[in-house]
């Protein structure tokens, strides 16, 4: 059941109905699709994991919504991709299909993963340390910060796939532990283009919404 708790949520429920109801009123040929988190190269650098990455390896600290207990499930971008695919392809019109990763995870579990496998990496591949100009005894838990929580904040986002796997037969083929390591060496070898997209507005943005301390 759709039960949104701030505005951004319910917008999203909103199109949802739309959506649903000119299938309903018109017939119109239409699938909805509803995801878990997903994660990734390319991924903006305001979001939780990409936004890690980059404090890493800028020596800034590591923001985390309030006692970082808030639980994620995390989809690999190319299992959604996937997924979605497969919908448009095999799926019944007018059905809802739920797509996720079955990858719950608290926040602070998740920072702790993307530091240490940064960590391991640099040491593994001593070559990131030199381009990125990074120096990995900086690199720990003492950088973690933890800051006010969003209004409306989910403690939990949880998703069932169960109905998409058992109708479409579609199941993530991407372990977190690989997604994250993929992602990570994405963004150690794509700093030019994290550079491009966090431009003026991002540091507005950034401060904006992690710039309170509990």
């Amino acid at each position: 059941p759709l039960d949104p708790r701030s505005p951004y949520s319910s917008s999203k429920t909103g199109a949802d109905l739309i959506v649903r109801a000119y299938h309903e009123t018109y017939k119109f040929p239409v699938n909805i699709t509803r995801c878990s988190n997903n994660y990734g190269p390319y991924h903006f650098p305001e979001k939780l994991i990409p936004l890690i990455i980059k404090n890493i390896l800028e020596g800034k600290k590591l923001p985390v919504y309030g006692k970082g207990e808030n639980v994620r499930d995390w989809l690999y971008v190319e299992d959604h991709a996937k997924a979605i695919d497969m919908v448009l392809n095999s799926g019944r019109v007018g059905e809802v299909y739920n797509i996720g990763g079955f990858n719950e995870e608290q926040n602070i579990n998740i920072v702790k993963l993307i530091i240490d496998t940064v960590v391991r990496l640099m040491k593994e591949e001593p070559h990131y340390q030199k381009v990125l100009r990074t120096d990995i005894s900086n690199i720990n838990y003492d950088l973690i910060i933890y800051v006010g929580d969003r209004l409306g904040h989910d403690m939990r986002y949880a998703i069932d796939p169960s109905k998409t796997a058992k109708e479409l037969g579609w199941y993530p083929e991407t372990p977190f532990t690989e997604g994250i390591e993929k992602t990570i060496r994405w963004y150690l070898e794509n700093q030019d283009w994290v550079e491009e997209v966090a431009s003026g507005d991002y540091q507005k943005y950034y401060e904006q919404m992690y710039g309170h301390k509990n």
